[in-house]
């Protein structure tokens, strides 16, 4: 599987389990897998939903500041990988 560094962890949320990206490659859409990965954090989820201030969206392009729940903890600073297919 290929990875691209499509942003980075800006602030988590512990309840409930919301994490802040900036975007800053490539865009990201709902259902795409993303690759978490920080000095304590490898995982990787598909995106169920996002949000830009409280609203509800579908896509995200470089430059959008979004947030997303995710599975694991995570930390300022952990880089966020897009997968993509072979």
């Amino acid at each position: 599987m290929r990875e691209d560094k499509i942003g980075e962890i800006t602030h988590f949320f512990g309840k409930p389990m919301v994490a802040a990206i900036k975007v800053t490659g490539e865009g990201l859409k709902v259902g795409d897998t993303i690759h978490i990965k920080g000095k304590t954090h490898d995982f990787s989820q598909v995106i169920e939903s996002m949000q830009i201030e409280h609203q509800n969206i579908t896509d995200a392009k470089p430059g959008d500041n979004i947030g997303i729940k995710v599975k694991e903890k995570v930390k300022e600073g952990d880089v966020v990988f897009k997968v993509l297919p072979d």
